[in-house]
């Protein structure tokens, strides 16, 4: 890629910034952020550690959203983040006017990009995305499912004391509480799980992914997580960036895919040059698809709020 801009230069924005310019993969990276000095100090900052992390990146930050012209992609962060307590969807209301005035930033300035939506609640974001733009489903995606099935991996490493790069997590649906997690598909080296823990192992570590965002939130009181959403958006974009079609769960726009139509859900997809390649629809067995409609129920209520 040329360039990539990130729209909110706060925490997952920054280290967002940081994880891409030390992938390489795009020849600048742009922060764009209402706060006067918050996204060009941020930049700075980052492009401080190039000789260290070697990486020939361009970063820089403004205020201007005109900065974001020529871009192939633009990563949404921007919005109010929850405090203890909260839900995602508490924060609904304040972030889609957020959005609404950063989309069209984007129609203008980089009419060509593709979106990808990381703010709060991001199933619902992504589909207001989608209807205020216009656009193909393919170019307007988000992320929720990678950040889910990392966190559920890095909680079977840690209950279970085996590698963490052996373990593959699959996670659907709504991001954090709405999760969907998918244990035939989640394996140690290939393995089921519940082929290796134990039923009350399993629940554990799937409420402890429900509620993964959540803990961190609790336990910094200021901030919430913002490294391991900085990774996962990063995933995403190197494949997009590479073209390597990997198959990643990831918010996108159905269109008679699992039932459903014109709402948008977490589901693997294939990321890849274009985007959001292709969808994957699997075969759902009955336990999964009462979990996967009743989180769909709640996107679509969220839905609902926007008129």
């Amino acid at each position: 890629m040329q360039k990539i801009s990130i729209v909110g230069a706060g925490r997952v924005g920054e280290s967002t910034a940081q994880f891409l310019s030390s992938l390489d993969i795009s020849r600048e990276v742009v922060l764009l952020d209402v706060k006067e000095g918050v996204a060009e100090g941020a930049a700075l900052d980052i492009q401080q550690t190039a000789p260290l992390f070697e990486f020939d990146t361009r970063v820089t930050g403004d205020t201007d959203p005109e900065i974001l012209s020529g871009s192939n992609l633009v990563i949404i962060t921007a919005g109010i983040a929850r405090k203890p307590g909260m839900s995602r969807s508490d924060v609904l209301e304040t972030n889609v006017a957020i959005l609404d005035g950063i989309l069209d930033h984007v129609m203008r300035f980089a009419p060509d990009s593709l979106i990808m939506l990381v703010s709060n609640p991001v199933d619902v974001l992504t589909y207001r995305a989608w209807r205020r733009t216009g656009w193909a489903r393919n170019r307007v995606f988000g992320q929720a499912g990678v950040l889910d099935s990392s966190r559920m991996a890095a909680f079977i490493a840690l209950e279970t004391g085996y590698s963490s790069q052996d373990i593959s997590a699959m996670v659907l649906g709504g991001h954090g509480d709405a999760m969907v997690p998918m244990i035939r598909y989640t394996t140690i080296s290939g393995i089921s799980i519940d082929q290796l823990l134990e039923k009350a192992q399993i629940e554990k570590i799937i409420d402890r992914t429900r509620h993964g965002g959540a803990e961190v939130l609790a336990l910094r009181q200021t901030s919430s997580a913002y490294d391991a959403p900085a990774a996962a958006i990063s995933t995403m974009v190197d494949a997009i960036a590479r073209a390597r079609n990997s198959i990643l769960p990831t918010v996108a726009i159905l269109d008679g895919e699992y039932g459903y139509r014109d709402v948008a859900m977490g589901v693997p997809c294939v990321l890849g040059a274009g985007g959001m390649e292709k969808l994957i629809e699997l075969d759902l067995n009955a336990e999964e698809r009462i979990m996967f409609d009743d989180s769909l129920q709640g996107v679509l209520t969220d839905i609902r709020k926007l008129g």
